[in-house]
């Protein structure tokens, strides 16, 4: 069969403009991730390799359920409700992070398994949620299954892109110019900001194709 030529939508920029961001903030959080249990943990390799395992298994786990949830009536509104969750988990690194680093550091003695439950509580909810994102992604971009593949391929194009974008951004300039809870906040702000709209454009969507499904009948 061949390929469906269903043009390029502003919709369909819309979309790989989130899954830009969800990459984005991701590498952003998990490279503040080691600024975080520094002063705790120290920033020795095996510190860093918590950090790295927590966020891949959390990413896995994200991915797999992101694929169950998008087969259920996927949505532009359920995929807003995405990032508005994600959003809302990842506020408490900053608000508990100082007293949770400090009780974990006090409890267990070997770093190696302090930073690796300081991870897991930190940011094991809110980066499986952000996981979620990407194969949500696919599913709304999809209208045709001999297309699937060219979709998912530029999804996560634009997806790891965005994850390059944000480590060096971050690395380079984010953590000179502003403080690590000011960085964390404003990432929560604009996943929670793109969620909302995600959520309004998709009521304007469903308005519009109402009236004009309408007026088609009056006609």
């Amino acid at each position: 069969m061949p390929a469906s030529n269903k043009p390029f939508t502003p919709l369909h920029l819309f979309i790989y403009c989130l899954a830009f961001t969800s990459g984005f903030s991701i590498m952003g959080i998990e490279l503040l991730a080691g600024r975080i249990l520094a002063p705790f943990f120290g920033s020795s390799v095996h510190i860093w390799g918590s950090i790295i395992t927590v966020f891949m298994l959390s990413l896995s786990l994200g991915y797999l359920l992101g694929g169950k949830l998008s087969t259920k009536s996927a949505s532009l509104t359920r995929y807003g409700f995405i990032f508005i969750l994600a959003s809302i988990t990842i506020l408490p690194v900053v608000t508990s992070s100082q007293w949770l680093m400090e009780a974990i550091f006090l409890t267990i003695e070997d770093s190696r398994y302090g930073s690796l439950l300081a991870s897991t509580v930190l940011f094991f909810i809110p980066t499986v949620i952000l996981g979620m994102l990407s194969p949500y992604s696919v599913r709304l971009l999809v209208t045709n299954s001999n297309e699937s593949g060219q979709v998912a391929g530029k999804l996560y194009f634009v997806s790891t892109l965005g994850s390059a974008l944000g480590t060096i951004i971050t690395s380079f300039y984010f953590v000179m110019w502003f403080e690590i809870n000011t960085i964390i906040v404003s990432f929560s702000l604009i996943l929670g900001s793109l969620g909302l709209l995600a959520v309004v454009v998709d009521k304007i969507s469903l308005n519009s194709l109402s009236t004009a499904t309408k007026s088609t009948c009056d006609v």
